[in-house]
């Protein structure tokens, strides 16, 4: 353990405030990456306990105006566990987290640990066979969330608490329909909608990191410093195309994906 790492009782009562839906104490602002690193670690632990074995991981703050709001220029991660993830059109409490949003997503699925070694959007294109629309369900979860910086975003486990995953797209042998997805997940329209059509935010591919699977790039050497790797048939989590926006009772949204040909949309409605 690391000097800030977070005790077991403290990390208790961040799962026992999970658990109830109520906002947990904040980590220390002044915890350092290795703490928080720590942290992240052993709520993990508890978390694969409540929801199941690890498929995955997201990363966070991928997006400038997001890492923005939590006063850090670095990206972070986060682990994803199996009752986490929920079908298309799933019905959702407004009130599933103690600090409920949700925002426009994608999944990525691993096809072989050569993504693991990837430097560029194209060589992880190369190593994964799903492209997945997806709504993510973040959880912030403690009292104060504008107090969060970059290394308490990360202790948090970047706040996965659920998503909803759409349709799959499989992702081409050809090398030429590579090429074309490449430029269309770069330059992809995103936009999220009501159950009206209005429009709640939109957003561009090359919001994150240039292109979305730069997220995955920047994924493989954060857990390589950690020791880990990303593994055949795990689920990678790529950011925040749109704003983080809070639940409503009766609100139904859409996430279409613009451009990306056979990509459908992704639903959740909060009741």
């Amino acid at each position: 353990m690391t000097p800030g790492c977070l005790s077991d009782a403290k990390l208790d009562d961040w799962i026992t405030a999970h658990n109830a839906r109520t906002p947990a104490v904040n980590p220390p602002e002044s915890m350092t990456a290795a703490d928080a690193a720590c942290t992240r670690a052993r709520l993990q632990q508890r978390l694969a306990v409540q929801y199941g074995p690890l498929v995955g991981y997201k990363a966070g703050l991928t997006n400038p105006a997001v890492q923005k709001r939590f006063n850090t220029d670095q990206p972070v991660w986060g682990a994803l566990y199996r009752d986490m993830l929920l079908k298309d059109g799933a019905v959702v409490s407004p009130a599933f987290g103690a600090r409920p949003l949700f925002e426009a997503d994608m999944l990525v699925r691993v096809k072989d640990v050569g993504v693991n070694n990837a430097s560029t959007p194209a060589e992880v294109l190369a190593h994964v066979d799903q492209i997945i629309p997806f709504i993510e369900l973040p959880d912030l979860m403690v009292q104060a969330p504008p107090k969060l910086n970059g290394n308490g975003v990360s202790a948090i486990n970047v706040g996965a608490r659920s998503g909803v995953a759409g349709t799959p797209l499989a992702v081409p042998a050809d090398a030429a329909a590579q090429a074309r997805l490449l430029d269309q997940l770069r330059d992809m329209n995103v936009r999220v909608v009501d159950g009206g059509g209005a429009v709640l935010d939109t957003g561009k591919g090359s919001d994150v990191l240039g292109h979305p699977l730069n997220a995955v790039v920047w994924l493989a050497g954060a857990l390589k410093a950690q020791g880990l790797a990303m593994q055949p048939g795990q689920v990678i989590s790529l950011g925040s195309f749109s704003k983080l926006m809070p639940p409503k009772p009766g609100l139904k949204a859409t996430v279409s994906y613009d451009g990306v040909t056979g990509l459908a949309p992704v639903s959740v409605s909060f009741r």
